[in-house]
């Protein structure tokens, strides 16, 4: 096949329009190498997904707290929790934690 025949098909004469041809490098420019692309809109879109994950859950977390501090209001709920978390005694106690090993034969 050559130029001539190449020239009268219609695939050729089409692609071969400047107003094609440039609108082709411009889409080009614009999909891949402008500080607008495609690529990073994606890249955009990605972490604001994640941040707005992350919202979710510190506002389960916000939640979870406010309730725990509300249920603390009382002396002896303080001093259930300090027990449990901090392994707090009165000074006339002592304290024993057994721990279970989970491994089995």
């Amino acid at each position: 096949m050559n130029l001539k025949e190449l020239k009268q098909k219609q695939w050729f004469k089409i692609v071969s329009n400047k107003y094609v041809l440039l609108s082709l490098i411009f889409a080009g420019w614009m999909f891949f190498l402008d500080s607008n692309s495609w690529f990073v809109h994606h890249e955009l879109d990605e972490e604001i997904e994640e941040l707005e994950n992350n919202r979710t859950y510190y506002k389960t977390e916000i939640t979870k707290d406010k309730a725990t501090l509300n249920q603390l209001q009382d002396s002896v709920e303080i001093e259930k929790f300090a027990r449990q978390q901090y392994y707090m005694k009165r000074p006339d106690e002592e304290i024993f934690i057994i721990e279970y090993d989970t491994i089995r034969e």
